[in-house]
């Protein structure tokens, strides 16, 4: 929780990235995150009451009007959005970001959901759902798998990750978002504090235009964009047990020119498509599994690989030795 020196920022950000926790720091500011599940437990909850007391300028004043208040308005829950088979998918899009908006920006120093990247699709996904009954505020990591959530039963939109590091007064800034794309235009879907951070519509015909919208967006902030990070496409099997992709490109503006940058998301454009032909194996389900035949491997019996030398080369044609009449007729053909 407390600041390192000027001198250890980019080492501390990195080793943070390799443990996927680049989000429990929004602009040197750490935060809180709900590690106990839902309904949130006493220490929790008295924790994210004090951190409040720590950052709001009225917070007293505030605690005790709104903790000891017996009348407070009842907060609407949105509805999960449905669609019409008519419905295009640049609306199905604008619902879902309609229902993100909806949810609204979690300002309370706490993030409710854990989302831990390293976890598997499937999981990821079950966190979403809860994302759904529960209907509280998240930050831009929630609001990024639960547009997967929303976007699964679309086939033909790709979603894909795309975050930033920003730069401004001496701290860095993380912010993620879901990148879409459909019928050869860009576009995405998240949450932020700032309006035009999060959702843009599918009408960008290059992934270096998006990057420059948002970027351009940062510039309004005074804020000098660093780093993009982009994944790979995320499967659309809700029970894939694969985990996602977060970081396939990792591209520090800093060093690349306008140029070099447009051929790096150009690059990443194909990597994306070429994995759209290559679809991951369906998960075996745990009775099929339980019921296959071949037995695990122990750790004593290393997998045999065949080297060179034993291979045949493909010139070399095995001789087949002729087989008597009586073992020929004592094969059976079985349909």
């Amino acid at each position: 929780m407390l600041r390192a020196p000027a001198g250890s920022v980019e080492q501390r950000d990195e080793e943070q990235e390799d443990e996927a926790e680049e989000e429990l720091r929004d602009g040197g500011v750490p935060f809180y995150v709900n590690r106990g599940g839902l309904p949130v437990d006493e220490e929790t909850w008295e924790r994210m009451w004090r951190h409040v007391a720590r950052i709001h300028p009225n917070a007293e004043a505030l605690g005790k009007e709104t903790r000891g208040a017996t009348d407070l308005p009842k907060i609407p829950i949105p509805s999960v959005p449905t669609f019409q088979p008519t419905t295009t998918i640049p609306q199905r899009l604008e619902a879902i970001q309609k229902y993100i908006r909806e949810l609204q920006y979690n300002h309370t120093g706490t993030q409710f959901f854990e989302i831990k990247k390293s976890r598997p699709l499937t999981a990821l996904m079950d966190i979403a759902k809860e994302m759904t009954r529960e209907a509280l505020p998240i930050k831009c990591l929630e609001a990024v798998i639960l547009g997967i959530y929303l976007t699964n039963n679309m086939p033909g939109v790709e979603r894909f990750p795309l975050s930033f590091q920003s730069h401004f007064s001496g701290n860095h800034f993380h912010h993620i978002v879901l990148g879409v794309h459909c019928g050869g235009r860009f576009g995405a879907l998240g949450t932020s504090r700032r309006e035009d951070l999060m959702f843009k519509p599918l009408e960008f015909r290059t992934l270096m235009d998006l990057v420059q919208e948002f970027e351009g967006a940062y510039r309004g902030y005074w804020h000098t964009l660093r780093k993009v990070r982009i994944g790979q496409y995320v499967s659309h099997d809700a029970h894939s047990v694969e985990q996602i992709e977060w970081k396939h490109s990792i591209l520090d503006l800093d060093k690349l020119t306008k140029e070099e940058l447009r051929k790096e998301l150009e690059r990443h454009t194909r990597d994306m498509r070429l994995k759209i032909g290559k679809p991951a194996p369906p998960s075996p389900t745990k009775d099929r599994r339980n019921s296959m035949g071949s037995p695990l491997r122990g750790q004593g019996s290393p997998i045999r690989r065949i080297s060179r030398i034993e291979r045949r080369p493909s010139g070399d044609k095995k001789v087949l030795e002729p087989k008597s009449a009586a073992e020929i007729n004592g094969y059976q053909i079985r349909v």
